[in-house]
């Protein structure tokens, strides 16, 4: 998981992206998709660009420019749904869904694309529509508490980050509510399938997200949405909440080894970290006040650390004051611990109950210690 300050820019960046997607499927079209659209403030001879998404870039399909009136017209194949991208310039682009039965009219200021344009031609374009302007609604909201927050960084102020957090987790939570409840009405159709990756963190809404990729395995199992939310998924498994946590069983600072499992009986936070990891570092003093605070209540914490460098791991454990269990196998990146939860990105931890169940992922400042009240009553 992202520190919040990185998270906050990673949802403004989503939020921008996803604020441009659109979709459309007509039935009655002929094969091959046709886009066609009238754009104010576009002269006669504004070029329009249609790319189409290919292994994480786009790739130009073709380019059409506008009448005296701001009309083009874009014409190709898709054999199966894809996304492509509508572009003016740099800012004033929007997504389209494209497969060989789409017919898609878009209009929309030139000057403005994002947040002025229309689509007509069928359901899922509005079903997008709507999910576009659930993000769009707070993008001002989200931007102003980053702004907010990373100045708050810089004077020190922790009391009023963690504030600006709790501000960040709630526009947050209202969204993705908004969000899931519009999927959940499209959940057979290939839109969803799309939707439910791209506006929602399947980390984080594991089990609604999986949900929506059975429901679309047997509606839509040769869209590639499907086929890439599945396989997106699979690693996952293993870690969601309700699945029994994966072993690790690696070496201690002092000498010996020390298994995961060997904790059962007490609730366990599981945290991946590393001494030259900023975000982790600024997350200690959480958790150190978390681990004093549930330590004689059933409560311990098993870190797993990828550094390389022995000496700098101990210097950070003892300057720190991590008075828990710690291990690693000075790997880095590679460390099987690593390894056996896909972490990607630290800091990153997974809560486990007596039993070894996961019952919670990245829990962050306070609502560590909010959610270890609520389980160790």
């Amino acid at each position: 998981m992202l520190q919040p300050s990185n998270m906050i820019k990673s949802v403004f960046l989503a939020a921008t992206v996803l604020t441009m997607a659109n979709s459309c499927q007509n039935a009655d079209a002929a094969d091959g998709y046709e886009v066609s659209g009238q754009l104010k403030n576009a002269p006669a001879g504004t070029v329009v660009r249609l790319s189409e998404l290919v292994s994480n870039q786009f790739v130009e399909k073709g380019q059409a420019q506008t009448d005296a009136s701001g009309s083009f017209t874009l014409k190709g194949s898709s054999a199966t749904p894809g996304i492509f991208q509508l572009k003016v310039d740099d800012a004033n682009q929007v997504l389209l869904m494209l497969d060989n039965k789409t017919k898609v009219q878009v209009s929309g200021d030139a000057k403005s694309l994002p947040v002025t344009y229309t689509v007509k031609g069928s359901k899922d374009a509005e079903v997008l529509r709507q999910l576009t302007q659930v993000m769009q609604g707070t993008k001002g909201e989200m931007e102003s508490l980053g702004q907010r927050y990373n100045a708050a960084g810089q004077a020190g102020k922790a009391e009023e980050m963690k504030d600006i957090e709790k501000q960040f987790y709630v526009i947050q939570g209202r969204n993705n509510n908004k969000i899931k409840s519009l999927i959940r009405r499209n959940v057979t159709t290939v839109v969803g399938g799309f939707a439910v990756g791209a506006f929602l963190n399947p980390e984080e809404e594991f089990q609604f997200v999986d949900s929506v990729a059975t429901v679309q395995r047997k509606a839509n199992p040769n869209s590639p949405f499907t086929k890439e939310l599945t396989a997106r998924l699979e690693p996952m498994r293993a870690t969601a909440a309700g699945a029994t946590a994966p072993e690790i069983n690696l070496p201690k600072p002092e000498g010996g080894t020390l298994a995961l499992s060997s904790l059962r009986g007490k609730y366990v936070l599981l945290d991946f970290w590393a001494s030259w990891c900023g975000p982790c570092r600024q997350e200690n003093p959480n958790v150190v006040k978390a681990y004093n605070q549930f330590k004689n209540k059933g409560f311990t914490i098993y870190s797993v650390s990828l550094d390389q460098d022995k000496g700098k791991w101990e210097k950070a454990i003892a300057a720190d004051g991590l008075t828990w269990h710690h291990v690693s196998d000075l790997a880095g990146w590679n460390s099987v611990g690593g390894a056996a939860y896909g972490v990607k990105s630290i800091p990153a931890s997974y809560l486990i109950d007596p039993k070894g169940k996961i019952i919670a992922k990245n829990l962050r400042g306070e609502a560590l210690a909010a959610k270890l009240a609520e389980v160790l009553k």
